[in-house]
């Protein structure tokens, strides 16, 4: 099955090419890195880089776009409301709305973290197959329950989302009609969601017992088995270490910066 994370997997960019591995280590502490700025001064920079990796990544921009169009709906809610709820310096006024001048200093902060983090996420695992990451993830020392349940809960949301978009339809061609609110409406909502997790539930049952009839569970015990291997199986000191030395650089240096100049 290929995910729609995987879609420009196979594009051919530095950060394409860059093993798994240490590609989780540098990106993740770039994100942590991003998540500690807290000086107006670094914010730029910060803009700078990240649009700097997009950019070498060569991911088309709808992508990112498209991908962060659902989680900035999350975000809309504070920028809305922070800058007439936030700090004591008035910068315009008209009537009983103020807007103040650290709650828009914060608004900046916030919006320039989240667009910094997620498209450092996203270069994450569009630059390789979502299955591939998993694998890093194992080699790295992740317990493979986790790696394990990683992979299967993002395999079976896109079937539980077709389950429910068949649900939908069906209610739809019995008259159902969603853009009403009232209680009998709620009720079927309530149905629909009861039903989906029982679904989910069952189906979850039988992927566990199938795997069982494959042999799983021994797996962890056999060491010669080779599902988690990847095509480098050990770390070499190539472009892949220099490119992970380069990150480790930047992401200390924020928070250096951030910790002795802020």
């Amino acid at each position: 099955m290929k995910f729609p994370l995987d879609e420009y997997a196979n594009l051919n960019s530095p950060i394409h090419r860059w093993d798994v591995r240490y590609k989780l280590i540098g990106l993740i502490s770039l994100m942590f890195a991003f998540a500690t700025v807290n000086s107006w001064y670094l914010i730029p920079l910060m803009l700078f880089l990240t649009i700097t990796l997009y950019g070498i990544s060569k991911l088309p921009l709808s992508f990112l776009t498209n991908s962060l169009r659902y989680p900035g709906f999350f975000l809309l809610g504070v920028i809305l409301l922070l800058p007439f709820l936030s700090g004591k310096t008035i910068v315009w006024q008209f009537g009983f709305l103020i807007i103040r001048q650290e709650g828009c200093l914060a608004v900046i902060l916030i919006v320039s973290r989240f667009f910094s983090i997620m498209t450092t996420c996203l270069i994450l695992f569009g630059t390789s197959s979502f299955l591939t990451t998993v694998k890093g993830m194992r080699n790295l020392g992740i317990s493979p329950i986790i790696t394990d349940m990683l992979m299967l809960s993002y395999r079976y949301i896109f079937e539980l989302s077709k389950q429910l978009n068949m649900m939908l339809k069906s209610t739809r061609l019995r008259g159902f009609q969603m853009s009403k609110i009232s209680g009998r409406n709620l009720s079927v909502y309530a149905a629909l969601i009861g039903g989906l997790l029982v679904r989910s539930y069952q189906q979850s049952e039988r992927v566990y017992q199938a795997m069982l009839l494959r042999g799983y569970g021994n797996l962890f015990n056999n060491e010669s088995h080779t599902i988690y291997s990847t095509s480098i199986n050990s770390f070499k000191f190539s472009f892949d270490v220099i490119y992970l030395f380069i990150s480790l650089i930047i992401a200390v240096s924020f928070i250096i910066i951030e910790i002795f100049f802020s």
